[in-house]
């Protein structure tokens, strides 16, 4: 592990952010760790540094946008901090009927440039979404930036994607759990 991914698990775990026990994922898996960004996202110089680290780490891509669209609740604050770094507009998702969808008057231009910003990826299925919503309006989805990639790399976008942390902590379907993680109570913390 190289220094900025110690400096950034330091984060995580000074602020509470990252959690033991039995977790019930958003995507439905169950997991021992579990990622509480809104744990971090309560101490701005985190805030700060970690938004600092991967408006870097998108410019180090060659990333180039004008938008940034985080999906609620998990990508909101990590979202607007890379908008407010790179100077770039800021948009979100949140859900209505149980799909993300853009409200609040929120479009984009023919072939705007979007980045689309999250917090904790496990499988995809959020920033899916919001690459959907990005074409469905007619901009260009240009990439997606990370904090936590839980996959450790192995999910995939129709987009390059960066993240500060690939860290692959096992996850398992409910009907498959280890009799260890089986005999803790079951949390589900949300995003």
């Amino acid at each position: 592990m190289d220094a900025s991914q110690k400096e950034i698990l330091d984060i995580f775990t000074r602020t509470r952010a990252l959690l033991q026990g039995h977790f019930v994922l958003r995507s439905g898996l169950h997991s021992g760790h579990y990622f509480q960004c809104a744990q971090v996202c309560q101490d701005m110089a985190a805030v700060e540094r970690l938004g600092e680290l991967l408006v870097q780490k998108v410019r180090g891509q060659g990333l180039t946008f004008q938008t940034v669209l985080a999906p609620a609740m998990g990508g909101l604050v990590i979202g607007q901090e890379v908008a407010r770094r790179a100077k770039a507009r800021y948009i979100f998702a949140e859900k209505e009927n149980n799909v993300l969808v853009l409200r609040r008057g929120f479009t984009l231009s023919p072939g705007e440039p979007v980045l689309v910003v999250e917090d904790v990826v496990t499988r995809g299925g959020r920033v899916i979404e919001c690459l959907d919503i990005i074409r469905q309006a007619g901009g260009t989805p240009v990439g997606v930036a990370m904090l936590v990639d839980r996959s450790a790399g192995t999910t995939r976008f129709a987009v390059p994607a960066v993240s500060l942390l690939e860290l692959s902590f096992p996850t398992y379907a409910a009907d498959a759990l280890p009799a260890e993680l089986a005999k803790l109570p079951v949390q589900k913390p949300g995003s």
